[in-house]
């Protein structure tokens, strides 16, 4: 099942400030949720298909580029099959994909909603839960 990620969370994993995610929830982008009286989370999943909505919007005056070789992200999609996992993360405006072995994937847990860190050397990434 994948996690809930508070406000803050939510917000560093997609890039964006606190206040827009609350703006984005008050405005039905996202729906957050509380339970016992905690602090608001929103649903993985949910965070995902942003993630994936963003990344698909163009940003003006922008090149997709890092300087930094470790990206902290969600994974937004996987695709296995008997041998092989291709997982997409997507760390604030980058879309990062990784293939590994299905049995990689399996025991990270990786699916879309789970927040992820992307290591990049050379042409090879590698995907690391925290």
């Amino acid at each position: 099942m994948p996690p809930d990620y508070r406000i803050a969370e939510a917000a560093a994993l997609l890039g964006v400030s606190d206040d827009t995610v609350r703006r984005w929830i008050d405005a039905g982008r996202l729906t957050a949720s509380r339970s016992g009286g905690g602090p608001a989370v929103v649903d993985g999943v949910q965070l995902a298909r942003v993630a994936t909505e963003l990344r698909d919007a163009p940003q003006p005056g922008t090149t997709p580029s890092s300087a930094r070789n470790r990206l902290t992200g969600i994974v937004t999609r996987v695709v296995r099959d008997t041998v092989m996992a291709q997982v997409e993360l997507q760390a604030g405006p980058f879309r990062l994909v990784s293939l590994m072995s299905r049995e990689a994937a399996d025991e990270l847990g990786l699916e879309p909603g789970v927040r992820a860190v992307a290591t990049v050397k050379a042409t090879q990434v590698s995907v690391d839960v925290p």
